[in-house]
Parts: C-alpha cells; sequence; structure tokens
C-alpha cells in the first residue's frame, strides 16, 4: 500500500468543518466540543489527505448508543484498542477520507492530539520537521504501520515540549 503524504490543501478546514456540522446535527447536543485535529488542521504541513476530527462528550456511552446515527453519515466503528475512545473512519474502504475521535470532556483538554496541533500552529519550525520527515517516510515506506512507528520519536519529542509548555507530564503518545 502506497503511503500518500500530501502538500497542504488550503479546502482542508472548510471539509472539517462540513463534518464537524453534519457530526454536531446527526447527534443534536450530544457534542460539547468539536475540533479538526491532524496535519490537515496546520496550514502548510504536508498530510495525509484525511480530515481528523475530535470531538468532547460527557459519556462515551453518549454517542454507542447512537451509534446508527453516526452510522447514517457513512462512518463506522473500528477498533483500535485506545481506551477512553470511540474511533470512526469513513468510508471503511480505502481510501479513506475522514476519521472521527469521540472522547470524555475530562480529557479533552489533555488530548495530545489537540496539543500537537496548536504546538504545530504556535512553532512553524516544529511543523515544517514534521511535513520533511512524513514526505521522506511517505517515499521510503509503503506500510501504514511501519510509516506511523517512524514518526513516533519526532511526535513524541513535539507532544513532550508541547505539554511542558502547558505544564503538563509528559505522556506516551500511543494510548494503551
Amino acid at each position: 500500500m502506497t503511503i500518500e503524504v500530501r502538500e497542504y490543501d488550503p479546502s482542508w478546514p472548510e471539509l472539517a468543518a462540513s463534518v464537524c456540522a453534519e457530526v454536531d446535527a446527526a447527534l443534536p447536543g450530544v457534542f460539547l466540543a468539536i475540533e479538526h485535529i491532524g496535519s490537515t488542521s496546520v496550514p502548510g504541513l504536508a498530510a495525509k489527505p484525511i480530515i481528523d476530527i475530535m470531538a468532547a462528550v460527557t459519556s462515551l456511552e453518549q454517542v454507542a448508543s447512537r451509534e446508527a446515527a453516526v452510522a447514517a453519515l457513512g462512518f463506522e466503528r473500528f477498533e483500535t484498542g485506545m481506551s477512553d475512545r470511540l474511533f470512526y473512519r469513513r468510508p471503511v474502504t480505502e481510501p479513506r477520507t475522514h476519521h472521527l475521535h469521540v472522547v470524555t470532556t475530562d480529557t479533552w483538554n489533555t488530548r495530545n492530539e489537540r496539543i500537537l496541533r496548536d504546538y504545530l500552529l504556535a512553532h512553524p519550525d516544529a511543523a515544517e520537521r514534521y511535513g520533511a520527515l512524513k514526505k521522506t517516510l511517505a517515499d521510503d515506506v509503503d506500510d501504514p504501520d511501519t510509516y506511523t512507528r517512524a514518526k513516533t520519536d519526532l511526535i513524541q519529542e513535539l507532544v513532550d515540549a508541547a505539554r511542558a509548555e502547558r505544564g503538563l507530564p509528559s505522556v506516551p503518545v500511543w494510548e494503551a
């Protein structure tokens, strides 16, 4: 499988806003916050063309019990092994276009995905390093797991710096 990393596409924020509105309308009053996360949320950053959205709820059961509404939007739940998160992808087949991460509000402010996004927005040099690594890896590897593992050291370094700026302790970037 080829890993596709594209130059930043200025349409990504609009695509994210559209899917945020769709998800919110499908489950009115359930989400306390919905944000565009991931590399497509950082202007200028090269990325795989998959829009990642993170949504906060009081309880994961609020969404799990209404998955038909999420499925009606073309999302299917996918078990990742990550605790305290529901993960959905659209479409299930390749090429995927969107991911929806549902987390609880009590973890919202410490989610590494949000923290890393904010750090990359505030530190263009870090975003440039990250983008360059992703492009190199996309050219050198063809396995998604290898691609992800090869990014881990830099992602951990950047997340550690971002968490330190916020006075938060370092934690592993990949959840158990």
